[in-house]
């Protein structure tokens, strides 16, 4: 599925550059934060094998709120910037909310403008976060469709459970939604076609959980003491369900490029509104 939608992103972007416009993303990492660090260091990798100019931008992790907020608007005004990330989390101090919000929505390809939150829920309407366009992305690559199915989703969060319960309706799935009030998450799953997990506890979703017939879709990683990864499907269970995705080298190997996508989608946006010119021949 990577390697399909690498290859997409590639030509996207020949296009692009053979009308005169090179398509630039900009990361900004504030503080010293080792993980936000090695993932902005992937996008890197990511964006040179996609002939995507990116550019990290570290400022120290005391600089004020106001001077981030700043130099944010200055890349949200820049014509040569198409794409502007914020490595969460930021420090200690920071409202990571107004530093996104400061982010110009047609630029914001993580999707976390407020203003996307409330958006028809559709990838076309506006832009969404990654991880939960990759999920939705795996599935109709491989053949497994969403409409009229009961689906349920494990975690809530701001970046992947929320946008995902979204993009599901959209689908024309039935969603049910499991959160730490939730009383009895097995039997939701017992009823399920489909599962969504994004947890980040390791093992969650147990043997006793699954069935033969739910395809899973473990969105959940974790580090344990030893350094290893694991998701939230529990290895046991895996093998008992109708399919799944590994973690690693599942839903996030596709998640990379989904950002990418993100930007390509951003840019059509941002012309279709005349943000974004195309240069005279």
């Amino acid at each position: 599925m990577a390697n399909a939608l690498k290859q997409e992103l590639v030509e996207a972007v020949a296009r692009w550059q053979s009308q005169g416009v090179y398509p630039r993303m900009v990361t900004l990492l504030v503080g010293d934060d080792k993980a936000s660090h090695v993932y902005a260091m992937q996008k890197a990798r990511a964006a040179l094998r996609l002939g995507i100019q990116f550019e990290i931008v570290q400022l120290p992790g005391d600089t004020p709120e106001a001077d981030v907020a700043r130099r944010v608007e200055a890349f949200s005004r820049d014509p040569n910037v198409h794409g502007i990330m914020i490595e969460l989390p930021l420090p200690q101090g920071i409202d990571s909310q107004r530093i996104v919000s400061t982010i110009h929505a047609l630029k914001d390809v993580d999707g976390m403008s407020p203003c996307h939150s409330f958006a028809k829920p559709s990838p076309d309407a506006a832009l969404y976060p990654a991880t939960p366009l990759a999920c939705i992305r795996l599935l109709k690559h491989y053949g497994y469709p969403l409409r009229g199915h009961d689906v349920t989703v494990v975690g809530c969060g701001q970046t992947v459970g929320l946008p995902l319960i979204h993009l599901l309706i959209a689908e024309g799935a039935t969603v049910v939604a499991c959160h730490e009030y939730t009383q009895n998450v097995r039997a939701h799953l017992q009823r399920s076609d489909y599962a969504f997990v994004a947890v980040g506890k390791a093992g969650l979703i147990t043997p006793d959980m699954v069935h033969d017939g739910l395809v899973v879709v473990d969105v959940g990683i974790s580090q344990g003491a030893n350094g290893e990864v694991a998701g939230d499907l529990h290895p046991q269970a895996a093998p008992l369900t109708r399919a799944y995705t590994p973690t690693p080298g599942g839903v996030g190997a596709v998640t990379t490029l989904q950002i990418f996508a993100n930007l390509l989608h951003a840019m059509d946006m941002q012309h279709a509104s005349g943000m974004l010119t195309i240069p005279s021949p």
